[in-house]
């Protein structure tokens, strides 16, 4: 067969690319190569696993590599691309068997992103881990775990470095741990070292953590956190991580803490060196510039996923918001494409869910004010509080939404949510109306469903939207 379709990157984005092609144009080959062991795992679930709310790392897996075959994809783990020639067309990559070059009709780059931990110093210590990839998630719940309940059934994966995770196994569990940065993955991890009764430090550089879901779901999840034990030093910088061999200290600007272990979690960075003097083009994030389709500016190449930006629906620029469902639907439009039919990528709104302890946080659109006025709006907000169901019905809890609008339009640039019944679920609300426009006082006006069990009469998307529409009118 001719004119290969060819992914680089065998996850979220270019596994769904290679299955949906492979359905659509079944006579087409279809070929993936990936750098490691893994693929197709659910990256968001690492803390769970971690913490041991999942039993096994197999069940973070959505397609082992017998199924990706069985769908007729030519899969090659444990092959790196190091080079892609667009004049000839040709992917070149390495394994431990050699250099191959593969020709290719179109190529997908899907090679996501990579862990931050610069500029800090001591990150190469032993005992200093990111939460980036599988195995690091398996060494660290083997590292937590006490000798006498090790168990080695729940790396039933097939592609663990069992030798590498049985050395944690063998030691004394850490006592007290350092988390450096408090965004997604560090108030997550957070919840998962608690869960094993250790001593936490959260360290934020800012004021608060999770800065991107803004500041009345920040100041709700620096209380939960709080609440649960863990140790707050916001506001300051970590300058350093020490030890002999193995990290023995945080150095910060508060001083100094004793730690057995460090859990560094300051951010991503896309994955594009690949692409460098091929002709492609970046964003202002690093991140790969594409169009509706997918294509980058270099014909027959595309890129999705965590390395690829995508247009904000409210803005109307391009935005760089790596997360899993972006990944999947993006990776699939580009697989229909390359099949024949094209398929926008989708725009994207930067929704997206956290969970704290009991406390669920979501954001949404647009809410920093200087973003809003940069994208030419003229922000205003409110912040409200209401129940999540009829005061008089068991479960009801406080629910704090935010809503910001366009004054002149009334349009909803964003919102976020944190609550401990059902929030997460309530933001979707939310996320439909900004994908839609919609203005405050038409969401004022949506026929959300009410029962005692479920919302009060005015549900707290409805009274948020009310207020702030008041506020407008006024």
């Amino acid at each position: 067969m001719s004119d290969p379709f060819v992914v680089v990157g065998g996850d979220a984005a270019g596994l769904s690319a290679a299955s949906k092609c492979k359905r659509e144009a079944p006579d087409r080959d279809v070929i993936v190569y990936e750098k490691g062991d893994w693929i197709s795992y659910a990256h968001c679930g690492m803390p769970y696993y971690v913490k041991g709310e999942v039993d096994s790392i197999g069940d973070l897996l959505s397609l082992s590599p017998a199924e990706v075959r069985e769908r007729g994809i030519d899969l090659h783990r444990n092959h790196e691309v190091l080079a892609v020639d667009p004049e000839r067309q040709r992917v070149r990559a390495a394994s431990e068997d050699g250099t191959v070059e593969q020709s290719y009709g179109d190529l997908l780059v899907a090679t996501g992103a990579r862990a931050v931990t610069s500029p800090i110093e001591g990150t190469d210590l032993d005992d200093v881990f990111t939460m980036h990839h599988m195995q690091s998630a398996a060494r660290l719940r083997a590292f937590l775990t006490p000798p006498e309940a090790a168990d080695d059934s729940a790396l039933d994966a097939g592609y663990v470095d069992l030798k590498d995770v049985g050395a944690y196994f063998d030691r004394e569990p850490p006592e007290t741990v350092a988390i450096v940065g408090g965004g997604y993955v560090g108030v997550e991890m957070a919840e998962a070292f608690r869960g094993w009764d250790l001593d936490t430090h959260l360290y934020q550089r800012s004021g608060r953590p999770a800065p991107p879901f803004g500041e009345a779901v920040g100041e709700a999840i620096t209380d939960t956190l709080a609440d649960a034990g863990v140790d707050l030093h916001l506001n300051t910088a970590v300058e350093a991580l020490d030890g002999d061999e193995r990290v023995q200290r945080v150095v910060a600007a508060d001083g100094t803490v004793d730690v057995d272990c460090v859990l560094v979690g300051i951010g991503i960075r896309p994955n594009t060196g690949l692409l460098a003097g091929t002709g492609v083009e970046f964003g202002e994030s690093g991140a790969v510039s594409i169009d509706e389709y997918g294509r980058t500016a270099v014909d027959g190449i595309y890129a999705a996923g965590d390395c690829a930006e995508n247009v904000h629906t409210v803005t109307g620029e391009p935005d760089w918001v790596p997360l899993g469902l972006t990944a999947n639907r993006a990776g699939r439009a580009v697989g229909q494409t390359v099949a024949g039919t094209p398929e926008p990528v989708g725009e994207i709104a930067g929704t997206a869910v956290l969970k704290a302890f009991e406390l669920e946080c979501g954001r949404t659109g647009i809410i920093d004010h200087e973003r809003a006025r940069e994208a030419g709006f003229d922000p205003v907000s409110e912040t409200i509080t209401a129940g999540s169901r009829s005061g008089y019905y068991p479960g009801n809890a406080e629910t704090t939404v935010t809503v910001v609008a366009d004054r002149a339009s009334g349009r909803l640039l964003g919102g976020t949510i944190a609550g401990e019944d059902r929030a997460a679920v309530r933001l979707d609300t939310l996320a439909a109306a900004v994908h839609e426009g919609t203005t405050v006082g038409e969401l004022e006006r949506f026929d959300l469903a009410y029962a005692p069990p479920f919302s009060p009469v005015w549900d707290p998307i409805l009274v948020a939207a009310k207020v702030l529409n008041g506020h407008l009118d006024g």
